[in-house]
């Protein structure tokens, strides 16, 4: 049973410094052949989850150490699954949008980069049951599964070169049955907390306003059968490049965006709000009643820890607008982009705020 105002991290988290494997696209079955590869792997999941630990995280995850060190800083949110879903190419092409974007995110999505489509769209190896089961066994506290990028943004990443996928609608279609089913091993090895991580809720301010009701089918799609005793969740925050927003699309805040998805198949949204010194927070008096939150107060875009009392009167300004029994404490966005005694002190610096305010409401 997690406690009140709960507090978890979005998904990534710092390599330890000597964890140096890079799974370039293999399948974790073949790569962890190799015994060094295959304990260290192990080795810095633990370590990770044993960090989380010790700052006081509630709800754990497994830092997602099977991200390598692409481009982007989180690069690898996109490849693991773009390398593990057949259909695609291999290489690395220019983004499809670059000739619109502006500014800054010229440069971003030069980092992101785009991906051929060649064929049908089919599962391959991305195994994130067993990812979940090697995290789990290291601790009794609960693994949330992280599973993404969703279906949603990996089709706005791709070229069509071959195949029966046609467009981005189709093909976000075709990824939704592949992350459904993924979504269904996670259930059946015991995960009880599944959080899909799409920032395609912002496409519809770059491609017009009739795209939301693609967005809300395909969240609906990818979450669908998922029994109700498993928390469910869709982070979407405002991108991550080594730090930097996605200025275009999410210059408009969640104001924008939210209203949209308030009967999307989840029971919590998951997003950033200390990276905007907690900027649109009314809005959270305005969630559907059977919907609740997990709120950024830690912001991963700056190296600065964050004292308890600034974490708690962020708090507080989430708990003028909504009760907290439906708030859960996160970080911003990811960790992976860290320097890991940075992360660590900034997840203790979460586990003390939520501590000071737990104290005010219930002494």
């Amino acid at each position: 049973m997690l406690p009140i105002l709960p507090t978890t991290m979005v998904g990534s988290y710092p390599r330890p410094s000597w964890f140096t494997h890079q799974l370039q696209g293999r399948d974790i079955l073949e790569a962890f052949k190799v015994t060094h590869h295959a304990e260290a792997f192990d080795d810095a999941v633990r370590t990770v989850i044993k960090d989380q630990e010790s700052a006081g995280l509630d709800l754990l995850t497994d830092g997602q150490m099977w991200f390598d060190d692409y481009h982007m800083g989180i690069g690898a949110f996109l490849w693991y699954w773009l390398e593990r879903i057949e259909g695609f190419g291999k290489e690395k092409l220019p983004h499809p949008a670059r000739a619109r974007a502006r500014g800054r995110d010229v440069w971003a999505l030069d980092e992101a980069g785009g991906i051929a489509v060649k064929g049908p769209i089919a599962r391959g190896p991305v195994r994130m049951a067993a990812l979940f089961a090697g995290a789990q066994r290291h601790t009794e506290r609960p693994i949330k599964a992280c599973v993404g990028a969703g279906p949603v943004q990996l089709s706005t990443l791709a070229h069509f070169v071959d195949g029966p996928i046609k467009d981005r609608y189709q093909l976000a279609r075709a990824l939704a049955e592949v992350f459904r089913a993924e979504i269904a091993d996670l259930v059946a090895a015991g995960c009880r907390h599944i959080q899909l991580e799409d920032l395609g809720a912002w496409i519809p301010t770059l491609t017009g306003s009739a795209d939301y009701d693609w967005v809300n089918e395909v969240v609906n799609q990818t979450m669908a059968g998922i029994p109700s005793a498993v928390s469910t969740s869709w982070h979407f925050c405002f991108g991550n490049v080594w730090g930097n927003p996605m200025t275009g699309m999410t210059a408009g805040g969640y104001r924008t965006v939210l209203p949209h998805y308030r009967d999307v198949d989840v029971q919590e949204y998951v997003l950033d709000f200390a990276c905007r010194e907690m900027a649109d927070a009314d809005l959270l008096r305005d969630l559907p009643p059977d919907k609740s939150v997990a709120v950024g107060v830690i912001d991963v875009r700056s190296l600065e820890i964050e004292p308890p009392e600034q974490v708690a009167e962020r708090i507080r300004t989430v708990l003028r607008h909504i009760d907290p029994e439906r708030v859960t404490l996160t970080t911003d966005c990811g960790m992976k982009q860290l320097p890991r005694p940075c992360a660590i002190e900034k997840l203790r610096s979460l586990a003390a705020g939520a501590r000071i305010v737990r104290t005010e409401l219930h002494g």
